[in-house]
């Protein structure tokens, strides 16, 4: 899998959008020969009938996301680049996002329904799959302006339940066994974000090269007590909930989801309440009592309640690990727009948010006992 430029409650995709809210023609770069594929959708999907429209959704995610419209209902497509765009040979496995939506689809976790994967890539020059097209609400703002406390409340009683119920999915139960590697899921995870950002430093960071020495020398003696499917990337706008309800429809974007420490992927979700609303699309700061908003440690301890994990080790190093990991994210945004490839400004902005945030991780480290 290749890394995805959303980076947690950091607005730092080149364009602030959702990938599945908002639609605009298909670019150049991103079309394909739409009669092949309506051909295709009439002898794999069920219930099909065109004639067939595509629309591209406007977010930055770097598989391409498409509307596919018909007269009875629309469809949800998600496939690798296209032929000119140069490709890791792991990255942009839709297989993989594919195979883990099918298999969760039969459990408690809410995602959308998968209905064609195809990986011949001479239907349309690329491997693809189509879902469902689930219609509901995508929320950015983790203030959540415009609700009651009582309706904030609800909202992360459901992200609290949902991810709960994410990491409690038995993955042999589930088809799910050979998703990820078995054991050192932190120490790994280190490593990979290590070289990550070594690979895209664009100009020293002297946080990221301590906590690139620090990290796997304080590594939690008990972790890995669970093995579970980890997100990656689970946030409040990966996610679409009911139009007028608190509850959550599907779970987006998996393409960051391996079995790995629910613990640390639970982390990442809680880094929301550790940086703040301006360049971090957190909720730092906020007064959490009068919006209705829980604070961490009853947020945490009610995963706890839910789950019957244990939280090993020091909290501390967990969020200090998610912000090392988000920094690196970053800066491989900056290097791209160092070589060209990724020229707007809010690529611009987010690489340069690269630093803060590594010196913020590092802030973090210095507190682990």
């Amino acid at each position: 899998m290749g890394t995805n430029e959303s980076a947690g409650p950091i607005s730092s995709n080149e364009q602030d959008y959702s990938a599945f809210v908002g639609t605009r023609a298909v670019s150049a770069t991103h079309s394909f020969d739409t009669a092949a594929l309506e051909r295709w959708l009439r002898e794999h999907v069920e219930g099909f009938a065109g004639p067939l429209s595509v629309e591209q959704f406007a977010g930055g995610q770097s598989n391409p996301t498409y509307k596919l419209v018909t007269p009875s209902r629309s469809y949800v497509m998600r496939a690798k680049p296209g032929p000119a765009a140069k490709l890791l040979p792991s990255a942009h496995a839709v297989d993989r996002e594919y195979r883990v939506m099918d298999a969760l689809s039969k459990t408690d976790v809410p995602v959308a329904k998968m209905l064609a994967l195809c990986e011949d890539e001479a239907v349309v020059g690329r491997a693809f799959y189509v879902m469902e097209y689930v219609e509901g609400r995508v929320l950015w703002d983790p203030s959540l302006p415009g609700m009651t406390p009582a309706e904030r409340a609800a909202i992360y009683d459901e992200m609290n339940r949902v991810i709960a119920a994410l990491h409690r999915v038995d993955p042999n139960a589930a088809g799910l066994a050979d998703y990820g590697k078995s054991g050192n899921y932190l120490a790994r995870q280190i490593a990979r974000w290590s070289k990550q950002y070594e690979a895209s430093e664009t100009e020293p960071i002297e946080a990221m090269r301590r906590l690139i020495e620090w990290l796997p020398a304080h590594l939690p003696s008990d972790t890995g007590e669970h093995v579970a499917v980890v997100h990656g990337d689970y946030r409040l706008d990966n996610l679409i909930f009911h139009p007028s309800e608190p509850r959550i429809l599907a779970v987006l974007d998996w393409e960051l989801s391996t079995l790995g420490d629910p613990i640390v992927d639970f982390a990442y979700h809680c880094m929301a309440w550790h940086v703040d609303p301006v360049r971090f699309r957190g909720i730092a700061g906020l007064d959490w009592a009068m919006l209705g908003i829980p604070d961490e440690r009853s947020y945490v301890e009610r995963y706890r309640e839910r789950t019957g994990f244990s939280l090993p080790g020091d909290w501390n190093f967990y969020l200090a690990f998610n912000m090392f990991r988000i920094a690196a994210i970053l800066q491989g945004i900056m290097k791209r727009v160092t070589v060209g490839t990724a020229a707007s400004a809010q690529a611009v902005d987010a690489g340069r948010r690269a630093r803060p945030m590594a010196e913020l991780a590092w802030s973090y480290a210095c507190k682990v006992r």
